[in-house]
């Protein structure tokens, strides 16, 4: 079957960095909204970040949003337009600091949309410092030692936290750095999306990816890297799934 370019991006060539996998995972999303034939139903909102970049790439409708304040606009947008299909699309500094009482009501409230959550472990776009995911001993521009738990506490495991919540009916991790993690997680956005659809409630996806420019690697050494210390510790898998529960 020959390949062809999702219908909810643009033709426009990617303006990410070489080897960033957010274009992966635009793509990925795309081809879920495709698949489940909602590109005019679709809803992007993106807040501050390298997600932003999608503004120029996204073919269908955005709306965005103050940094961290992706899952309020969202919860707005869903609930006076209940039939559309809604995700934000969020970066971890964006999403677990600045955004973290946001994303953690929005999730406790059971809102009916779909976050996606882009963990690169670092904030890619304002000069690479340290965020709440920046592993232990990991180097960023404010953590030029590596990242000391005594003076900067723990990285944060989000699918961990909202996974404690009642309200959440899918709950999932992956990993971009293998052809069997992508083809997991366009499924696992598939399914997000599905149970959105059907008016399940609020549906997480974490994506753990890679920032080559601000890791200091070649794309080829963030692969390896992710292998090594990502995949360790941000587990990839199902947290949690209701409609399995109750089968």
């Amino acid at each position: 079957m020959e390949y062809t370019r999702p219908s909810c991006l643009k033709g426009s060539p990617s303006g990410f960095c070489p080897g960033c996998m957010h274009s992966l995972a635009a793509k990925i999303i795309a081809e879920a909204v495709d698949e489940l034939g909602q590109k005019d139903n679709c809803v992007h909102v993106v807040p501050v970040g390298c997600s932003t970049l999608n503004l120029l790439y996204w073919d269908g409708d955005i709306v965005g949003a103050a940094h961290g304040r992706a899952p309020a606009v969202a919860t707005g947008f869903k609930r006076t337009n209940p039939e559309r299909l809604v995700f934000t699309y969020q970066g971890d500094g964006d999403l677990a600091a600045i955004g973290l009482a946001e994303i953690m009501g929005a999730a406790n409230r059971g809102e009916n949309f779909t976050v996606i959550f882009a963990n690169n472990q670092t904030y890619g776009m304002t000069g690479g410092q340290m965020a709440p995911t920046t592993l232990i001993g990991q180097k960023t521009t404010t953590t030029r030692y590596g990242r000391d738990p005594k003076d900067t506490g723990y990285p944060m495991r989000m699918c961990e936290l909202i996974s404690t919540l009642k309200a959440p009916v899918f709950v999932a991790r992956y990993a971009l750095n293998s052809p069997k993690g992508i083809n997991e997680a366009r499924k696992g956005i598939k399914k997000a999306f599905e149970l959105q659809l059907a008016g399940k409630g609020f549906t997480f996806i974490e994506l753990l990816t890679n920032c080559p420019t601000n890791w200091g690697m070649t794309p080829l050494q963030t692969l390896d890297y992710m292998n090594t210390n990502t995949i360790p510790y941000f587990v990839p898998g199902v947290y949690k799934d209701k409609e399995a529960e109750t089968k």
